[in-house]
C-alpha cells in the first residue's frame, strides 16, 4: 500500500478549468495543502499517494479526501471546487457563513459554468474563463507549459479568494458600528468615518428598519446617500434626492439647494458628495422636507 504524502495535492495533469484550480486554491487558502507537494498527473499510484484528489479518480468521498465528478454514479451539480468547499464547512473548517459567503460569490458560478448550467452571453468574461484564458495559446503545448499555466492560474485564483475572505472579515469588523447607528432608529445612519455599511444593515434586519439616507465621508468629501429598500435591489432607493439636483456640479448644485458645500448629485439620484459633514446635514433636511 501507497503512503500518503501530508497535505499534499493531486489533480489531472495537460488541460485545466477553474474547478479544479479554485479547489486547490481553497485548500491552500484554508491551510490543508502545502503549494510544493501539487501534483498534476493521471498515473494512479502518484495521486493514491496525494492525501487530497480533485477532478480526477472517478470517486466522490469526503472521508478519503476524494473529490471527483465525472463518473456516471454521482448524479449531483457540484464541481470539484464545490465539494471541497462543502467539505471545508462540514469539518468545520469554515463557519456556515464563510461557506454561503464563498459559494454566493464564487463557488456556485464555478459549479454551474464547470456542469454546462450555465453559459455567459457576449460581451461577459466569467471568472471561470478568466481562469480558462491560463491556458497555452498552443494547441501542443507540454506538461511542462500546462504546468506553468496551471500555476498562473492558481495564482490568481488564490489572491482572489484571499481578497473574498479578508473583505469579508473587515465587514464583519464593522457590525458593532453599524448596529449602533442603527439603534437610534433615525431615517439617517450617520458614520464618522467610511466603512462598509450595507451588507452589515441588511445582515441586522435593516429592510424594516426607517432610516432612508446614509451620510459618512468620501475621501476629503462628505456623500449623503439613499438607502436600497433591500440589499437585492442595491440599485434602488427608498427616497431618491431632489429632481431638480439630478446630475448636477458645483456652481449648479449650490445655486439650487443654496449650500455653499455642495459638489456633485449623480443623474440617478442616489448619491451626492459635499464639502463637510454640516453640508451633508443641510442637505438631508432638504430632502426630508421635500414632501
Amino acid at each position: 500500500m501507497l503512503e500518503t504524502l501530508p497535505r499534499s495535492f493531486g489533480t489531472h495533469n495537460g488541460s485545466f478549468h477553474a474547478d479544479e484550480v479554485t479547489a486547490c486554491a481553497l485548500l491552500l487558502l484554508f491551510n490543508l495543502i502545502d503549494r510544493d507537494k501539487i501534483v498534476r498527473s493521471r498515473s494512479p499510484d502518484e495521486l493514491n499517494s496525494c492525501e487530497f484528489v480533485c477532478d480526477v479518480g472517478g470517486i466522490y468521498n469526503p472521508d478519503i479526501k476524494r473529490f471527483d465528478h465525472h463518473q456516471v454514479d454521482y448524479k449531483g451539480t457540484l464541481s470539484s471546487a464545490g465539494m471541497i468547499l462543502k467539505y471545508l464547512v462540514d469539518s468545520k473548517t469554515i463557519t456556515p457563513e464563510e461557506f454561503n459567503l464563498l459559494n454566493q460569490t464564487l463557488i456556485a458560478g464555478v459549479d454551474a459554468h464547470d456542469n454546462g448550467i450555465e453559459t455567459a452571453g457576449p460581451g461577459i468574461s466569467t471568472y471561470s474563463m478568466v481562469i480558462g484564458n491560463f491556458a497555452p495559446i498552443e494547441h501542443e503545448a507540454s506538461d511542462e507549459e500546462w504546468d506553468s499555466s496551471f500555476e498562473e492560474a492558481l495564482d490568481l485564483a488564490l489572491g482572489h479568494l484571499k481578497r473574498l475572505v479578508a473583505r469579508y472579515r473587515y465587514i464583519l469588523s464593522c457590525r458593532e458600528q453599524v448596529k449602533d447607528a442603527m439603534a437610534e432608529k433615525k431615517p439617517v445612519l450617520i458614520f464618522e468615518k467610511s466603512i462598509p455599511w450595507m451588507d452589515n444593515f441588511f445582515a441586522m434586519n435593516g429592510e424594516s428598519h426607517p432610516a432612508k439616507f446614509v451620510i459618512m465621508p468620501s475621501g476629503k468629501h462628505w456623500k449623503l446617500r439613499g438607502i436600497p429598500p433591500s440589499l437585492q435591489q442595491r440599485m434602488q432607493v427608498r427616497k431618491p434626492l431632489p429632481l431638480e439636483w439630478a446630475g448636477l456640479l458645483g456652481d449648479e448644485l449650490k445655486k439650487v439647494t443654496g449650500i455653499k458645500g455642495s459638489i456633485f448629485c449623480h443623474k440617478g439620484r442616489f448619491i451626492s458628495v459635499w464639502e463637510t459633514k454640516e453640508d451633508a446635514i443641510k442637505a438631508l433636511k432638504l430632502c426630508l422636507e421635500e414632501s
